[in-house]
């Protein structure tokens, strides 16, 4: 469904990925680990458009992508949840999700059938429909991040590090939620520094360091791969 193959992107002289080749298969979920500036992000911003790769191919249901408009993209059903939720905090939490639904702006029954789904799977959001987003706890601003990207319709989602900076009980809830939006239909690539909450609901996971793969595998190959406890899990 996406495929990357010999991706490679550059800051000025400096290289950011490296011939990067991965793929995620229809209603699969993909975990992308590694620390902070291994090239997750830089990854998600080359599949979005939001960077231009210097080299390398990005297919989506084998349509070229690479060098598309952010907007194009969208519209071909790959939508980013992008770190750090990005929200209008002085906005109302409906007015946020539905700034999501923008490319579907002219299906008022469409964008009312999506944000009932939202709601359906983050029922607070609805309780708190017309608060200010930030207002919001860090959990449920991540649900409205989270719900933004869903009114797109994507029939893949990229979650850049939606645990980040979320309590171990919140972090719980997030990823249920997760893996019921992927059992639903909906494939996601998920990037992700907790690699033992990442890894639970992954089928498979690639490992980045200094913008490279150096691993990959399915969720039993990792969790038991002794590099990867010691670097990303501990023990």
């Amino acid at each position: 469904m996406l495929q990357l193959k010999n991706i490679s992107v550059a800051y000025g002289e400096f290289r950011a990925l490296n011939n990067i080749d991965l793929h995620v298969d229809q209603g699969e979920l993909v975990v992308l680990l590694g620390a902070n500036g291994a090239g997750k992000s830089t990854i998600f911003k080359a599949i979005s458009g939001l960077v231009k790769p210097v080299e390398g191919s990005i297919q989506f249901n084998s349509e070229e992508l690479a060098g598309k408009k952010p907007s194009y993209i969208v519209e071909r059903g790959l939508v980013q949840c992008p770190e750090g939720r990005k929200l209008f905090p002085g906005m109302s939490v409906r007015k946020n999700l539905l700034l999501g639904a923008y490319v579907h702006r002219r299906d008022k029954e469409g964008m009312q059938r999506s944000l009932k789904e939202v709601y359906e799977l983050f029922p607070i959001l609805e309780q708190k429909a017309d608060d200010a987003a930030g207002s919001l706890s860090g959990g449920q601003q991540q649900m409205v991040a989270i719900g933004r990207a869903l009114m797109s319709r994507p029939k893949m989602l990229l979650l850049d590090e939606p645990s980040l900076g979320l309590a171990p009980l919140v972090v719980k809830q997030m990823f249920e939620v997760i893996q019921k939006i992927n059992e639903q239909g909906t494939s996601v690539l998920l990037a992700e520094q907790n690699a033992f909450a990442a890894l639970k609901v992954a089928d498979r996971a690639y490992v980045i360091e200094s913008g490279r793969i150096v691993m990959q595998g399915d969720r039993e190959t990792l969790m038991n791969d002794e590099r990867v406890r010691k670097a990303y899990i501990g023990g």
